[in-house]
Parts: structure tokens; sequence; C-alpha cells
């Protein structure tokens, strides 16, 4: 996700309700997420469906990676040829 350019893509609420399709296009456009404000404070974010899904498979990546750390300090780990013998074997059957 591109990073949020100021002066362009933080809108008040009053902005974004007279403005929804052009700033739906903008955000399809540039990619990067408009901060919609409600009474001078962060309300809620409009992302691109792209930018979205991206950014969701990147936390899931980023949770699994973080639970086979944890897995291998708990040593519930699988050795390096092991691991290899047991993926062979499922290729071959």
């Amino acid at each position: 996700m591109r990073r949020i350019k100021v002066d362009q893509d933080i809108r008040s609420m009053s902005e974004f309700r007279n403005g929804i399709a052009a700033f739906m296009q903008q955000v399809r456009d540039t990619k990067r997420p408009i901060v919609i404000t409600q009474h001078g404070k962060g309300a809620a974010v409009l992302l691109d469906v792209g930018e979205y899904e991206a950014m969701v498979e990147q936390i899931e990546l980023l949770q699994d990676i973080q639970v086979s750390g944890a897995q291998i300090d708990n040593g519930n780990g699988i050795e390096h040829q092991a691991a290899k013998t047991m993926i062979l074997q499922d290729i071959k059957a």
C-alpha cells in the first residue's frame, strides 16, 4: 500500500459525503488510502480492494511466520532432512 499524502488523502466526512464517487476513483487510481475524519479525528479508511487483499495476505503470512517461530521455540519443529523425506514421500504417493 502506498503512503498517504496528507494534503490529498485526509478528508472530512462532509467532503467525503459530497464527493464519494471522486474519492473512490482517486483510491482506485492512486492505490493510496483516504483517511476520513469526523470532528477532526480519524474515523475510517477507504482502501482499494486489491490493496486491501494484498495487505490481508501479508498479515496472514506474518502470522504464519510468527506461529512457526513459536512452534520451533517450543521444540515442535522438524529437522530439515526429516521434513524433506516426508515431502518427497508424499510426492511419490
